[in-house]
């Protein structure tokens, strides 16, 4: 059993790497779903970093054509073109769906948070198929807006969380629904990832003098409906803007959406009726950081409502990262010496299971359910399984519709952090927090001026 158990561990490691309108929805520009036999025109807003890599996955789908490129930096912009050569290239996302809204089914789009929802949404209105890096979008209202958008369009959706639609993560998902480890009790997910707090997740202020930003970038256009902030070098962009509010949600924000996924669907979890936040303290004594970045460490605590699959009627779920550990006694049902850094320990009325991000899932303890049947699933491309649900085949994994009630959860609990120690009732059916004003102002923020959103 030792033996097993480090060989297990070694793969695991190698292997992790309301009522909100939407107005304007043209309904007969829908592409619902095309012939098996044509090509599904795609749109990439948003090619370096991510993009770079959603790219390359729809490249390599034999019915998607790249018919149009979008960056706010030329250099990324560049090399995409060399990769998908026959694409017309835009800078301004805007002048990309003036020129060529009719020439294109369907868009990914995988630009910083805050940008999320004004793209997708006009894609969405438009009637293209969306697929949307996580998180769906910046802000709580966003994300319903959206998602009721995007079901009364009719579009086929999926979010960026490309493990969901690994064997590993369906193979946890269908033993929570099958019942595995009985009613489930408790639920504990962690982000603790080695460096991540060095190399995302920023210590000092925000810069107090500017500079002129680089001739290959659009600095207007990168900060779009965000407020106006200087360019600084090395800050904000290509990848620190996820520590900065104005821009991202931070870790629990962005790693959350892929923890939560397996274990949202297989508990069929609803909207939570509270959420409490704790902080480490140096962020939390400082105004101007608080005000400015997210903290590098958090442990979040909803309570959801109970259903058929819990023990009670009340589900409690914590989330940990950066410096916040799950309980050591929840770690050791696992190992003594090692536990994934990345995953999520549900605890039931028979048993456990854990959920390795990226890994293979291990119901504990592990002698007792050694003969336990695990289902046969293929693997998937969760890239792939969009542009085949496009061109008329199955469901998308991570389809709005199930995956935005989550992703509102999630930023709910980044609502919490910036308002710690405070537990926020949540009333989901008018999206209100009644006991606590301040959070409830931080469900929408303003827009820069001239990049309102119609009808929002």
């Amino acid at each position: 059993m030792k033996t097993n158990k480090i060989s297990r561990r070694r793969f695991i490691q190698t292997t992790t790497i309301t009522g909100l309108a939407a107005p304007f929805i043209r309904k007969s520009s829908i592409h619902a779903a095309l012939s098996p036999n044509s090509k599904l025109r795609h749109a990439c807003i948003g090619v370096g970093g991510m993009g770079w890599g959603d790219l390359h996955n729809f490249l390599q789908h034999p019915g998607v054509e790249i018919v149009a490129l979008c960056d706010v930096d030329a250099n990324h912009l560049a090399r995409a073109a060399e990769k998908a050569p026959g694409a017309k290239t835009y800078t301004d996302w805007r002048e990309l769906f003036d020129k060529e809204s009719k020439n294109f089914d369907s868009v990914n789009v995988t630009v910083p948070d805050h940008m999320h929802f004004a793209i997708a949404m006009r894609a969405v209105r438009e009637g293209k198929h969306v697929y949307c890096q996580k998180p769906l979008c910046h802000d709580v209202a966003e994300i319903r807006a959206l998602t009721r958008a995007a079901k009364d369009a009719g579009v086929i959706t999926q979010l960026g969380t490309q493990v969901a639609s690994s064997v590993g993560e369906r193979t946890a998902v269908k033993f929570l629904k099958d019942g595995a480890i009985g009613k489930v009790k408790h639920a504990y997910l962690c982000s603790n990832r080695p460096g991540a707090i060095e190399t995302y997740r920023l210590k000092g202020p925000r810069p107090e003098n500017g500079q002129p930003s680089p001739e290959h970038l659009s600095w207007n256009l990168w900060i779009g409906t965000a407020p106006m902030r200087p360019y600084a070098p090395s800050i904000y962009h290509p990848t620190k803007w996820r520590a900065w509010q104005d821009f991202g949600t931070g870790w629990s924000g962005d790693i959350g959406c892929h923890i939560f996924d397996p274990v949202w669907k297989g508990l069929d979890m609803k909207p939570p009726k509270s959420v409490v936040a704790e902080v480490q303290e140096s962020w939390q004594n400082s105004p101007t950081r608080r005000n400015d970045t997210w903290p590098q460490s958090d442990h979040i605590t909803w309570t959801f409502p109970g259903n058929s699959k819990t023990a009670s009627d009340e589900f409690i779920l914590e989330w940990f990262d950066g410096e916040f550990f799950p309980p050591k006694d929840i770690r050791t049902l696992y190992s003594d010496d090692y536990y994934p850094p990345e995953s999520s320990m549900i605890i039931g009325t028979k048993g456990a299971l854990l959920i390795p991000h990226g890994g293979t899932p291990v119901l504990l303890p592990e002698k007792e359910f050694a003969d336990y049947p695990r289902p046969e699933l293929e693997h998937r491309n969760h890239y792939h399984h969009f542009a085949d649900a496009c061109l008329g085949g199955e469901m998308t994994e991570s389809h709005f519709a199930q995956t935005g009630p989550m992703t509102e959860a999630i930023i709910l609990g980044t609502v919490a952090i910036r308002v710690p120690n405070r537990k926020l009732q949540w009333h989901t059916s008018d999206m209100k927090i009644p006991n606590h004003r301040q959070a409830e102002g931080l469900l929408k923020r303003d827009y820069r001026d001239g990049w309102e959103v119609p009808g929002f």
